[in-house]
């Protein structure tokens, strides 16, 4: 109930202004990263889901799920390096400031409270919180169902 209520409220605050999409990379920064360095394990994060919408029966998509999550970095906290093949999200950061360092932008990507950013194809990107508190992050995304069993196999 508690969740419940900071997303309300997270999503109350975002709401009272026009949107603020982030995670664009700022104009003539664009380009190909390679990403040299990237974190390749998670640290200082934990990823709670909220709730799940198998959206076989929904929508005739077997073996994919809609979630709601929740992740809470601590300072120095990563998200290691991911894809989102086949996979979209929305990301709003609740509170705090995360880094983000994406395969199309030669520059680091801010997001700060209260803003949304959408992962779509194509994207490869890691995050991490360098600032000096926690980063609350709400992430809804299409999750492959059939490849995370495949993967917990392994």
């Amino acid at each position: 109930m508690k969740t419940t209520l900071a997303l309300i409220a997270a999503l109350a605050v975002a709401g009272t202004a026009a949107p603020a999409f982030a995670g664009t990379c700022p104009a003539g920064k664009e380009g190909a990263n390679s990403l040299a360095g990237a974190a390749t394990m998670p640290s200082k994060v934990t990823d709670d889901v909220l709730g799940t919408v198998d959206l076989g029966p929904e929508i005739n998509v077997a073996g994919r799920s809609l979630r709601l999550r929740k992740l809470v970095l601590q300072p120095g906290g990563v998200v290691p390096m991911h894809s989102h093949g086949d996979r979209p999200a929305l990301i709003l950061t609740a509170s705090g400031t995360v880094t983000e360092y994406s395969s199309k932008c030669l520059v680091p990507i801010v997001h700060r409270a209260g803003e949304v950013s959408t992962e779509t194809n194509g994207v490869t990107h890691w995050w991490k919180n360098t600032g000096k508190t926690a980063a609350v992050l709400y992430s809804s995304d299409v999750h492959n169902d059939a490849m995370a069993m495949r993967n917990a196999m392994q």
